[in-house]
């Protein structure tokens, strides 16, 4: 009569364990779901919305660096770019070191 009652126990157990795999299966693919909505897609498409600015670049688009140096863009290569800094120094920079076009922007003056 015990060997029954633990037999009983042990397929009940079972069943409930297999239930709590499937619950955690499914509440680890929508912890990914939210990952990825939230943190992943938004990242790749800043990324390529960077990527497509690097690619338009053009002679006279005022940029500036990874590093923080402001410029006008004197030259575009297909790997880099050529950068008038002040008067007429230039600097060579790699693309992907171009952070943002700020072409489009207002000139910012400084009001005290």
């Amino acid at each position: 009569m015990n060997m029954m009652i633990l037999q009983a126990a042990g397929g009940a157990a079972g069943q409930n364990a297999a239930g709590g795999s499937l619950s955690f299966i499914l509440m680890l693919a929508l912890m990914f779901l939210v990952m990825y909505l939230f943190m992943i897609r938004p990242q790749r498409k800043q990324q390529k919305e960077l990527e497509a600015m690097r690619n338009a670049l053009k002679k006279g688009d005022k940029v500036i660096t990874a590093g923080g140096i402001y410029g006008t863009v004197a030259e575009v290569d297909e790997r880099s770019v050529l950068i008038k800094v002040d008067g007429e120094t230039k600097l060579r920079v790699d693309k992907s070191s171009i952070q943002r076009d700020m072409s489009d922007t207002p000139a910012q003056t400084d009001k005290k």
